[in-house]
């Protein structure tokens, strides 16, 4: 079972065996830029990236390969799947909507979908745009099957995590419901509303269309690859896709989006009244961010010198990631796509925005120390406490992986905004989550065991912060053997990822010295540890000490 997860914050080399690559076509950026972009694709970026100042495009490249099988290279025209950020449109349906009179931001759910009935059906449309309407849980796999009558009986079944307008937690099931109300009161079906009346620009040009079904966009699509450099699924997935519609389900070229965010902010879309609604702060979440009513994060001046508009999403099963910033001061739209997990495009993103914000030349990546050998520690290593390291080597670029809290917690220390007491609390909350304590718990029990068996055990493999949240791995014992996991929950206990069967958390390494290794990490934004192969050891260092592993084989 798995679960796409769909953030909101601000390498690897081609895979071996694939067919011979097409040539890069030449980028289309100034020469800053290309050097600077070009360096972060030489570190293992592969995506493409639109930069446009006043509606005039300074950057238009792709680096990589778009699909190993081919050999066909990312280019500006490539497709990726945009995820979370179909929200924003989404939004902008309901915009125009509320402009045509055929709703108000305060109505309720329930009084605009009579179906919809229950906790739910008090949530207004207000709320749901901004992540406040208390909406717990999800309403099923996105690669599974669901139809518009089975979303609305799903979203029955639902409870609140908190009466609506009183706290936050992103839910993707909320924009779901006003993908409901869009196909309800628009006259429209949601897609062909969608088509015609957010995707199609003034002027008659279409913005993409639909990553599963029709209307899709024009290619090529690039497929995605997963941490281990596997492919993910196809796009072959015959629906009905409502698990998806309205929080994920849009796919489109960097060039594409970069010209709809703009017709966006500068009332090409909506009215300028809306318009300002879509980026303007709609309910602060704390940190200088706030949601605003066009399903972005408006960041205010107080974190990066100036008011910015950013949005992000992908990931899980499909295996792309996209990042869009607005500034509004400089009327520039800058967006970032990546079809590989190592560097994705929020990474790139959060090195790169305090530059890109601020006008300055862009960070790039160092090269790694030569001289030193990766297959030489290769091997488990083992702690005395119990977990273990494994150290793998592909192409002359080693791997580390880490089993069990100690390990995990050695290589993975709290970083950022995010202490150990986090953390220890967020694994508190998976693990009564797990235990059945909520509902949405038995409901993932309930999910688990239909699959696998019972479930006799359940044991915390340690947290670990990624794509800005955390994640609590776990070990479920099952009829089918022990099932390694991980769950994001938010402070309410709800799910807002997870991930199950997966692998160990693990990081890339690059040499920087002759026994000495570091995270490969260019964008600076990883765990900060270092590791000092020795003697038949590991001895990895952190903020919080230094834990020592011996080499099993």
């Amino acid at each position: 079972m798995n679960r796409r997860w769909l953030s909101l914050v601000l390498m690897l080399a081609v895979t071996a065996g694939c067919t011979a690559e097409e040539p890069a076509p030449a980028p289309q950026c100034d020469s800053k830029l290309e050097a600077a972009f070009g360096a972060w694709a030489r570190a293992g970026f592969s995506g493409a990236v639109a930069v446009s100042t006043g509606g005039r495009f300074e950057c238009l490249a792709g680096y990589g390969t778009a699909d190993d099988a081919t050999g066909a290279r990312n280019t500006a025209d490539t497709v990726y799947s945009i995820g979370s950020v179909s929200k924003a449109f989404t939004a902008t349906a309901i915009l125009k909507l509320a402009e045509a009179g055929k709703l108000s931001l305060d109505d309720r759910a329930g009084e605009l979908v009579p179906a919809i009935v229950g906790p739910v059906a008090k949530a207004t449309v207000r709320q749901l745009l901004l992540h406040t309407s208390g909406i717990s849980g999800s309403i099923g796999a996105d690669d599974k099957p669901l139809d518009r009558a089975g979303a609305i009986a799903a979203i029955n079944k639902l409870k609140l995590a908190f009466p609506p307008g009183t706290s936050d937690a992103y839910s993707n099931t909320g924009y779901t419901l006003l993908a409901i109300i869009i196909d309800t009161v628009s006259g429209l079906s949601y897609r062909d509303y969608t088509l015609t009346q957010v995707l199609t620009l003034p002027g008659g040009a279409v913005t993409g269309g639909f990553w599963q079904g029709r209307p899709a966009p024009a290619g090529p699509f690039a497929a995605g690859y997963l941490d281990d450099g596997e492919p993910t699924r196809s796009r072959d997935f015959a629906g009905p896709y409502w698990t998806t519609e309205g929080n994920g389900s849009l796919a489109m070229t960097t060039k594409e989006l970069a010209t709809w965010a703009r017709a966006l902010f500068r009332g090409g879309l909506v009215t300028p009244g809306s318009a300002k609604l879509a980026g303007d702060p709609g309910y602060p979440v704390g940190d200088g961010r706030s949601y605003t009513l066009g399903g972005w994060m408006a960041f205010d001046a107080t974190v990066y010198g100036k008011p910015i508009v950013a949005i992000a999403g992908g990931g899980g099963d499909v295996g792309h990631n996209v990042a869009v910033l607005w500034i509004p001061e400089r009327d520039q739209v800058i967006v970032m796509s990546s079809n590989r997990s190592v560097l994705t495009a929020e990474k790139m993103l959060a090195a790169t925005v305090p530059s890109l914000v601020g006008g300055h030349p862009l960070p790039t990546p160092t090269a790694p120390a030569e001289g030193a050998d990766p297959a030489a520690i290769a091997g488990r290593y083992r702690l005395e406490t119990g977990g273990s390291f494994e150290v793998t080597v592909a192409g002359n670029r080693p791997r580390i992986s880490a089993s069990g809290a100690g390990a995990v917690g050695a290589l993975f220390p709290p970083r950022g905004r995010f202490s150990a007491d986090d953390l220890r609390e967020h694994e508190k909350r998976v693990l009564a989550m797990l235990a059945g304590r909520t509902d949405e718990g038995r409901e993932e029990r309930k999910g688990i065991e239909a699959e696998h068996g019972p479930i006799s055990a359940v044991a915390a493999g340690g947290t670990v912060v990624a794509e800005g949240e955390m994640r609590t791995y776990v070990t479920l014992t099952t009829r089918d053997g022990p099932q390694l996991g991980w769950y994001a929950v938010d402070e309410h206990s709800t799910i807002a990822g997870a991930e199950l069967p997966t692998q160990p958390p693990a990081l890339p390494l690059v040499p920087v010295g002759t026994n000495r290794y570091r995270p490969d990490d260019p964008t600076g934004t990883g765990p900060d540890v270092t590791l000092d192969f020795t003697g038949g050891k590991v001895t990895v260092s952190g903020p919080g000490g230094t834990t020592t592993a011996s080499r099993s084989r």
